[in-house]
């Protein structure tokens, strides 16, 4: 009966003790399962103030042809015409600046791979089309 009674006895220690956090380390706990971020919609007013956008000026057409499409553009990878090959341009061009913008935009497989913007997400329709004009007048 008496180890009955030491074991009931330590169970509740336990339990207790489990209870008995001081401040600091609860506040320490809470800091370890906080979320890594959270998700703000537009117009959400609960999470705080707005972030101001970062990057600042509009790429260049050759900032974004270096930085996103000269993977493809350089090595014709995809079927992707390569920059400076006048006769591929020369054929793609016929279309016109608006179709070619276009495709840029929304992506084309009609012939090989163009993926939408490139796959340069944080690039505007206008920094794209900047790079589709800077590839256009460096393959004449």
């Amino acid at each position: 009966m008496l180890k009955k009674l030491a074991a009931a006895f330590g169970l509740v220690m336990v339990c207790v003790s489990a209870w008995a956090l001081t401040d600091k380390q609860i506040a320490e706990v809470e800091s370890r399962i906080q979320p890594a971020g959270k998700v703000c919609l537009q117009g959400d007013s609960s999470c705080g103030a707005a972030v101001a956008s970062a990057g600042g000026a509009p790429k260049s057409g050759e900032e974004v042809y270096t930085s996103s499409c000269q993977g493809c553009h350089a090595t014709g990878a995809g079927n992707a015409p390569k920059l400076g090959d006048a006769a591929d341009w020369g054929k793609r061009a016929e279309k016109g600046v608006d179709t070619l913008h276009k495709h840029a935009i929304e992506g084309f497989t009609d012939i090989g791979m163009m993926p939408a913007k490139g796959l340069c997400m944080s690039c505007s329709d206008e920094e794209v089309m900047a790079a589709v004009d800077y590839i256009l007048e460096n393959s004449k």
